[in-house]
């Protein structure tokens, strides 16, 4: 056969097809498989199927909040970090629980391979390698997807065409839907550094009825470990007591690996605007917003220009006998080598640093997240959904958590169940996803905790007692999880029912941690011949027992007051949410809305009142005249 010929097209059969490997893609594809469907996880390579492109860390402030939900939903990541972990810190510890972020820094080739186990040990899963090239559309549904496979068998560049019928299709492209590469003035096409680009599959939603845009992302240097003189820099050990992602693990023993601590100097900052104009990111060789919050190093040296230094985490990508990789967070880059070379080797630390690959940039095709439904199904075609960076976000956890909303709602869909949207006050999930499909993205989309507002009842400790059940329910929970949760349930309840019945001074112990800088355990010492001793000791060994489901009840008991007033005001909104908006209501038709409500509302179609209200630019007196309006039509049609 001639090199470039194709062996003739080949059908196969699945429920869902998710199209793409990393983390979004991995989530999708365990969640809809282990609801018993027929999947197929299509992408370019096997060996990166769970891969961390960018820096080999899980968690953190709101994105350690969104793991641990994935883990109490059922999902893969928690589970995964822990396994994998190299290093386990409690980010914001001296701050109060709401804002308190557990993160570890994993081993990149270990965890790659643990999500990779995971899915191979699936038994109706299917990992293709392959390009997905067309996502096929009959009477304005989706049927299924067209690959290419290569024929590595058959020499050349032989490769087989096969169509993939199914009844749903998950979209998790990352960064290599029409991607292209940067690295000075140099381009060229690609998703990931040696990975090829999807180019074919872009113009396919475009023909879908999608409209795509872009966005930029990028990666710092890595460096040699052997090469760097760490006496210059500053040790960052992990927590003593290392805190586990995942709720199905009590504790973590874990070989801990240090980080270590530098920065950036003046002399460092002049070399960076000296070579400004070689800077992609300043030619117009890019022209794609990036993340706000995690910007290039040329970008920070501009912007902070009053600023001498800025620090730089020497971060290692895994277990010294694993790797030799280190990477170097707090300096993306995609200027020229020999600029990167240049301003590494000034920086304390890394005179002699061997640098093991430049850092770059990447441009991707995404789609404006107003163009789905709250299930993260698109708007325009039936079937279709999307999860991860083509939405417009950016990092592991927000990738992942969409995912798994992405799966569970697509195999939900084919058997003609109801749609799993979880609330804002539910989940840092639901805020996302609320603010995606209802605000859009002008850059990509990050986690924080002050995006929400229900703070105090979305913390990071309390995730299982607000979605197991309902993982449960949606039937991704598996037994061992749930009777750990119960098990969990039953010491948090009793441990409450102890704070609100020991007295000590006339005050119970759930009224007393509401005093500033009160702990649990400072009620925790009977005296002998005490009324309360036996309780006291209970409560104690329930502590001793079942740390974290105590603590987190104890936590409950401090916040109370402000809890109740965020559960008045959820119940208000859930008021709204309740408040159903027909999918075919004509805005235009709605003279008393003014001309930019009617504009917004047509193009984002709010499912209900509560949405309607969280569309950017729509105002309460829209609201208003929205909810006459179809108070009024329900009366016309009695």
């Amino acid at each position: 056969m001639n090199n470039g010929s194709y062996i003739p097209n080949i059908v196969d059969f699945f429920d869902v097809v998710v199209i793409g490997g990393g983390h979004a893609g991995a989530e999708a594809a365990w969640a809809s498989a282990q609801l018993g469907p027929r999947v197929a996880l299509v992408t370019l390579s096997m060996d990166t199927v769970g891969q961390m492109a960018c820096n080999p860390a899980i968690g953190g402030v709101g994105k350690g909040h969104i793991v641990r939900e994935i883990d109490a939903l059922g999902g893969l990541m928690g589970t995964a970090a822990d396994a994998t972990g190299i290093q386990f810190r409690m980010l914001n510890a001296s701050k109060g629980p709401a804002v308190r972020g557990p993160r570890c820094q994993s081993d990149r080739h270990d965890y790659a391979k643990w999500i990779q186990n995971a899915l191979g040990n699936c038994p109706n899963l299917s990992v293709i390698e392959a390009e997905a090239t067309d996502i096929l559309v009959e009477q304005g549904g989706v049927t299924g997807v067209r690959i290419i496979q290569k024929n590595l068998t058959a020499g050349g560049d032989c490769a087989t065409r096969k169509t993939l019928c199914c009844r749903a299709v998950i979209v998790t492209a990352g960064t290599f839907l029409g991607g292209v590469m940067h690295h000075g003035p140099d381009t060229w096409p690609g998703g990931r550094y040696g990975e090829p680009g999807s180019t074919k599959l872009s113009e396919s939603l475009r023909k879908c009825g999608l409209k795509l845009a872009r966005l930029k992302t990028g990666t710092c240097p890595r460096i040699a470990a052997d090469s760097i003189n760490y006496d210059r820099c500053i040790r960052q050990d992990g927590d003593e007591t290392p805190t586990p992602l995942s709720f199905m693990n009590d504790h973590l023993d874990v070989r801990q690996i240090p980080c270590w601590l530098t920065q950036t100097n003046p002399a460092i900052h002049e070399l960076i605007r000296a070579n400004m104009h070689r800077a992609p990111m300043y030619t117009g060789q890019i022209s794609s917003p990036g993340p706000r919050y995690c910007p290039s190093f040329e970008t920070k040296v501009e912007r902070f220009a009053d600023k001498d230094s800025h620090l730089v985490f020497i971060e290692p990508e895994g277990r010294p006998e694993n790797t030799n990789w280190v990477y170097c967070n707090g300096i993306t880059t995609s200027l020229p080598s020999d600029v990167q070379e240049a301003f590494v080797r000034m920086i304390p630390g890394l005179e002699n640093a061997r640098i093991l690959r430049m850092g770059y940039a990447v441009e991707y095709d995404f789609a404006q997240p107003t163009q789905l439904r709250a299930t993260l199904e698109t708007k325009t075609t039936p079937g279709l959904y999307m999860a991860g960076q083509i939405n417009g976000t950016t990092g592991y956890e927000e990738a992942a958590a969409q995912g798994l909303l992405a799966g569970l709602n697509a195999v939900r869909k084919i058997r003609q169940q109801g749609p799993l949207v979880l609330r804002r006050d539910q989940a840092y999930i639901g805020v996302m996803i609320d603010d995606l499909v209802l605000k859009g993205v002008t850059e990509p989309y990050r986690m924080f905790t002050s995006r929400a507002e229900h703070r105090l009842v979305l913390r990071a400790d309390n995730a299982d007692s607000r979605l197991t059940p309902i993982g449960r329910e949606a039937g991704l929970v598996c037994d061992d999880r749930w009777a750990k949760f119960e098990k969990d349930s039953a010491a948090a309840s009793r441990a409450g029912e102890l704070m609100r019945t020991i007295k000590i001074d006339g005050k119970t112990i759930w009224e007393l941690l509401r005093r500033p800088g009160s702990t649990l355990g400072d009620f925790l010492k009977p005296t002998a011949g005490d009324k309360n001793e036996t309780q006291i000791r209970e409560l104690r060994q329930l502590l001793a027992d079942n740390p974290r489901p105590v603590t987190s009840a104890a936590t409950d008991a401090t916040y109370a007051g402000y809890i109740d007033k965020q559960q008045q005001a959820a119940a208000r909104l859930g008021d709204m949410d309740a408040k159903k908006i027909p999918a075919e209501l004509d805005y235009h038709a709605i003279s008393q809305l003014r001309w930019e409500a009617r504009e917004k509302l047509s193009a984002i179609a709010p499912a209900n009142l509560g949405q309607a209200l969280r569309i950017s630019g729509i105002t309460p007196a829209d609201i208003t005249v929205l909810a006459v309006h179809l108070t009024a039509g329900v009366k016309n049609k009695n």
